[in-house]
């Protein structure tokens, strides 16, 4: 079967990747290629259930463990009903976080035993791994005031600075290991500026693999 191509958008909070998602999607699209968007945690009517768990402030105290598990019963969930067939179809798929992420929030950020977390990313995503991984690099500060700006904040919006901060460095330190995956986007420019930089990526990407306009 012809496989298509999975390109993700990772970035800490207020970095702007919905936005960026869309944008690219129509640009993709008008030059005459089929597109999913899809997003992390949720994407399934499953991910979605398990998306409002993650992100209500009610679950202030929630055991990382158990955070860890259920980004990854999203993940399964997801992978199977929608980025596996996409995929499967030669569709390009654009996702709002995949398991970088992870490693990024529940690695990093919640100090979890870091081989742990790999294993447990690598099984639930049943080795598979983006072709081209965006990360829109933002301080950490600017990012949480963005989101403030939006007047409304979830569970994570709401973690300590730190926490925040160790997540950024964390998705640093992974696109520093996989250069030729994980491409770092500056986002705190004009988000018109940050959809020029990624529509190139992409395109010269794309045009690597031989997936023409």
């Amino acid at each position: 079967m012809m496989r298509g191509y999975f390109i993700t958008f990772e970035g800490t909070e207020g970095s702007g990747k919905s936005t960026q998602i869309e944008v690219l999607a129509r640009h993709l699209i008008r030059h005459g290629h089929k597109v999913v968007t899809t997003r992390e945690p949720g994407g399934t009517a499953f991910g979605e259930q398990i998306r409002r768990v993650l992100l209500s402030v009610k679950n202030r105290r929630l055991d990382p463990r158990a955070e860890l598990f259920l980004y990854l019963a999203s993940r399964t969930q997801h992978l199977e009903e929608v980025i596996l067939p996409a995929l499967k179809k030669g569709k390009i798929v654009l996702c709002d976080r995949f398991s970088d992420a992870t490693v990024a929030y529940q690695g990093f950020g919640r100090q979890l035993d870091m081989k742990v977390v790999r294993t447990a990313v690598g099984y639930a995503a049943k080795g598979l791994s983006p072709d081209l991984t965006l990360l829109l690099d933002l301080d950490v500060r600017l990012g949480l005031a963005r989101v403030k700006d939006r007047g409304r904040s979830n569970r994570l919006d709401r973690e300590q600075r730190e926490f925040h901060q160790r997540v950024r460095l964390g998705y640093r330190r992974l696109a520093r290991s996989e250069p030729g995956r994980i491409k770092i986007v500056e986002a705190s420019r004009s988000p018109q500026d940050v959809a020029r930089e990624i529509k190139k990526i992409v395109d010269r990407s794309l045009a690597g693999r031989g997936i023409g306009k």
